[in-house]
Order: C-alpha cells, then structure tokens, then sequence
C-alpha cells in the first residue's frame, strides 16, 4: 500500500455562542486543515491539523509512504490521525485496537470555559448541567475564581464538579493556598497548573500537605511525571502527546495509585475528538472527563456522529476512526 494522494482543507468554524463572545474572531485567527489521504489500494483516511497549522509540506514528506509501515503510536498530529484511519479500515478493525487494550466503552468529556465574568461562568454552567455534563473545567484567574465558583455552584448545583485551570496565573504557594481555603467547601475536583513548577516540585509537595484540593499537573514528558510522583506532588495527571507517550505516562500514574485525564486535541474538530476517544478508550486510568472539546464548535465535520450525551461519548466501533467527513460542512467553512 502506497499513499498516492494527499488532500488539504483549510476550515474556520466557530465556536458555540457561549464561547465565541469571549474569543471573537478567534477561529478565523487558528483555521483548522482537514486531510484527506488516498492511497493506491481506494483506501482513504482523514485527520485533523493543531489550530493554525497549514500544513503546506505535508504531501512532499508522506506521498508515496506506506501507512502499513508506520509505527504509528509514535507519530501524532493530522497525518497520524489518517494513517490511523487507513490501516483500521485496511484490517477491518476499529483505531483503538492498534492502539492497546480497550478499556471504556463510552469515555468522559468536560464542559469548558474560556475565561469570562463571573456570571458568565454561571450562565455556561447552567447550560453544561442541562446538557447533562458532570464536571466543568474553567480558564480561571485569581481576581474572581471564589465569586465565579460561588455563582457556577448555585447555577448548577452543589454535585456539579468544578476544575480550576488558571494556567500557572494564581502566580505562587502563598495565593493559590488561600484561594483553596475559601474554595474547600465547593466541589472543586482539581487545581490545574495554579502556579509554576519549581525543580523537586517541594511548594507543589507543601500544597498537598496544606489543602484538600486535589493537584493536577499537566504534562507532556515521562521523566517531568516521575519527579512529580516522587515528590508526592501529584492527585491525578492531565496529559498529552503521542499514543505510546500517554500510554507510557498512564502507567506511571497508575503504578502511584493516580488517575489521568487527556488532552490529546483540545479545542479541536470532529476528527481529532475521534482519535482522541480512541485514544481515551486504551488509558485504564482516565476516569476524570478528557479535554476533547469538538463539540464546542457550532459544526464538527462529521455530522454530529460523537455528539456527547450526559457527558460520555460512545467509542466508534467501525473500522478506522469510524466517523467519516461532512462534504458538505467542509466546503461551508472552508477557507482555503
């Protein structure tokens, strides 16, 4: 089997309304490329580029590749996503089983938020619980998280959970150890990166030692992982990375007794929610909602096909990524 042709669309779709008036014009500034690859056996895959990748040299590097030869748990990316697709359907088999171990048959996602005000958190809250979402990650920042949770909880309830992501902005020990003391009482599942880590992670050990909230690191890197576990630093892990990356690190977390939640694609589209649920479904330890966020689009590009509902996404089982591409929706948002 030969690659033959390569395809290349470049998309901006929006995000849902609740999301788009704090980002507005964002998805035109990130255009997504959707890849069709075609190869000489009629066998054609899709995948689905970071946002703001072109990818202009993928069909000089992977014309004339075949997708059989690839170790493809060590590649990510569009093309990864493909040459999953392609060897699935070449074998007759769904993407997670050349994968690992099927373990879930239908996997956690998360409602999300950029950051917003105070009522506007609450208001998308209100709208994650009537959806049926348990748990809500928000991008939050120290000035309001104690406001913005009081309002969320009594939006959506005290059982809806909460996941504090401020991106390293509570700034240090001292600030993200008071804001955990005015937010024990609600349903906070984890801190997400409050502040920097530091070589021996000993501020994020002193953390545990102080607060009931749990601490989730987000990493990309097996040897970061292991300092953290020494150092008893760690709750739970938010990762990312290559299949056989996130299959390396879960068994880390696993080994210390820890549960992971993935990142694989984040705000992406259809297809890259796909590889990630394929993904998801082979990690033992995922129990917290992953960050697959394709349905926080207004269109996925694949018709809807792993539309969450109460929060699980079911585990394609046709062969590939078993979803197919939106003709249609492609070439309404295509840009380029």
């Amino acid at each position: 089997m030969k690659i033959t042709k390569l395809e290349r669309f470049v998309t901006a779709v929006p995000h849902i309304p609740s999301i788009e008036k704090s980002r507005p014009g964002h998805y035109r500034d990130n255009p997504i490329t959707i890849i069709r690859v075609h190869t000489d056996e009629g066998i054609v895959g899709i995948g689905e580029g970071g946002r703001g990748d072109l990818m202009e040299e993928i069909e000089s590097k992977w014309l004339g590749v075949d997708p059989l030869s690839l170790n493809l748990t060590s590649m990510g990316g569009a093309i990864a996503m493909a040459c999953f697709d392609i060897v699935g359907k070449a074998l007759g088999v769904p993407a997670y089983r050349l994968m690992g171990t099927k373990h879930w048959d239908q996997v956690p996602v998360g409602w999300w938020s950029p950051p917003l005000e105070p009522a506007e958190f609450a208001a998308m809250a209100e709208e994650g619980a009537r959806k049926g979402y348990r748990t809500h990650k928000l991008k939050a920042r120290p000035w309001n998280i104690v406001e913005t949770v009081d309002l969320m909880t009594k939006a959506a309830g005290p059982d809806y959970g909460i996941i504090v992501d401020p991106n390293f902005t509570f700034g240090d020990l001292t600030t993200s150890l008071r804001l955990a003391r005015q937010l024990e009482g609600y349903n906070i599942q984890a801190f997400e990166d409050p502040f920097q880590y530091l070589p021996g992670w000993h501020q994020y050990s002193h953390f545990r030692q102080h607060s009931i909230i749990p601490l989730a690191p987000h990493l990309h890197d097996p040897k970061v992982m292991m300092s953290a576990i020494r150092a008893d630093a760690a709750d739970m892990f938010n990762m990312g990375g290559t299949v056989e990356g996130v299959l390396v690190m879960a068994g880390m977390a696993e080994a210390a007794g820890l549960p992971v939640w993935l990142q694989v694609v984040g705000l992406g589209l259809g297809i890259s929610g796909a590889y990630g649920t394929h993904v998801h479904a082979v990690v033992r330890n995922a129990k917290i909602p992953s960050d697959s966020l394709h349905f926080t689009r207004e269109n996925d590009l694949i018709g809807g096909a792993l539309e969450p509902v109460n929060g699980l996404v079911t585990v394609p089982d046709a062969p590939g990524l078993g979803v197919e591409l939106d003709v249609a929706a492609l070439e309404r948002y295509r840009v380029g």
